[in-house]
């Protein structure tokens, strides 16, 4: 009976799971491969689609960019949290998260107002001087990525606050004794140490932006369209929904090959991080 508890506690959260989300991706990606042209074709077309392509490769390099600038600004705040006292520390966290208490459709319009023509930063940079008349920085890749950047940042942060914690002082404090330079430590001890955290907040960070929408769709619209904007446009504009399970499929198969990517190179840093 011991033996068979795990599962029997475990079945009605992994019946939930298949059925609600393991079933439904099999029949969207099924639909794919019944088509008259044969199974390959919608996949044809869309390969076949410099448009599409671009948009592909647009995704992803969104995706990884705001993927490491996120790396980097949650791994400073979640050292800087881990490291803090008590009271300081629990006053860090609830700052870090507090953007997570808004939509992020509510998040995205702050953006707008921030990034416009006629929005706060472009009204500062013209009352100070720096500029001569507004700039453009609405629909365009750089605004996609400020705004996407702003929303995962709590998730890493979250992410690595507690692996950065479970890091005991007298590991660090051992390295400066033994000589070890800072940057020494941070590389041998660290990093080494935090790599699963890292991991994490990388695949939720990546697949979160390879897979948004709203924010893309407000803050790039139609001129830095991503895979996101896109399906959404071939199943409610042109209710192609062939077109829209392969671009769902697409972005399945990307997503879960890129995580893998990400396993393995977790693995070759630190053999114990999975």
């Amino acid at each position: 009976m011991k033996r068979f508890s795990g599962w029997t506690l475990a079945s009605p959260a992994t019946l939930l799971v298949v059925v609600f989300l393991v079933l439904p991706v099999v029949a969207t990606i099924v639909t794919t491969f019944m088509t008259p042209n044969g199974p390959l074709a919608p996949y044809l077309g869309f390969f076949g689609s410099g448009f599409r392509r671009t948009v592909l490769w647009r995704t992803i390099q969104v995706s990884f960019i705001v993927t490491a600038i996120a790396l980097v600004i949650g791994f400073i705040t979640a050292f800087v949290i881990s490291r803090a006292p008590g009271w300081l520390k629990s006053i860090l966290i609830i700052a870090a998260v507090f953007p997570l208490l808004t939509g992020v459709v509510v998040r995205s319009f702050a953006w707008l107002i921030i990034l416009g023509k006629n929005g706060i930063l472009n009204n500062f940079l013209v009352s100070t001087g720096l500029i001569g008349e507004p700039l453009t920085m609405l629909y365009t890749q750089g605004s996609v990525i400020v705004a996407m950047v702003y929303l995962f940042v709590p998730l890493m942060i979250l992410t690595l606050v507690g692996v950065l914690e479970s890091i005991p002082e007298d590991l660090i404090q051992a390295s400066s004794s033994l000589g070890a330079k800072p940057w020494a430590t941070f590389t041998q001890v660290i990093l080494p140490l935090a790599v699963p955290g890292l991991i994490v907040g990388a695949v939720l960070v990546f697949t979160g932006s390879f897979t948004s929408y709203a924010t893309p769709q407000l803050l790039g619209g139609e001129q830095v369209m991503m895979m996101g904007t896109l399906m959404y446009q071939q199943a409610m504009v042109t209710f192609d929904w062939v077109a829209a399970s392969t671009i769902a499929a697409v972005m399945v198969v990307f997503t879960i090959a890129i995580v893998l990517v990400m396993t393995r190179v977790a693995r070759r840093l630190n053999p114990m991080a999975v």
